[in-house]
């Protein structure tokens, strides 16, 4: 990403945010599950929330750190 640093600092930004949300849904799950009265729709819901944030945190982080290779 050279000659973009807004971009850049846009991407960093955007994946700083991202990662604080997949950890505070993380500990909300944990606490959730934890709880008799848990309920697991909302859990699941959780949970794939969670794993949709750890998709475009890797996106993005490839995007900072593009492959070679390709």
């Amino acid at each position: 990403m050279e000659g973009e640093p807004e971009a850049y600092e846009a991407i960093l930004h955007q994946l700083a945010a991202l990662k604080v949300e997949h950890r505070d849904l993380d500990e909300a799950i944990a606490r959730m599950v934890e709880s008799p009265l848990q309920d697991e729709l909302q859990v699941r819901r959780l949970k794939r929330r969670k794993l949709l944030l750890k998709d475009q945190i890797v996106w993005l982080e490839r995007q900072l750190a593009p492959d070679d290779r390709a």
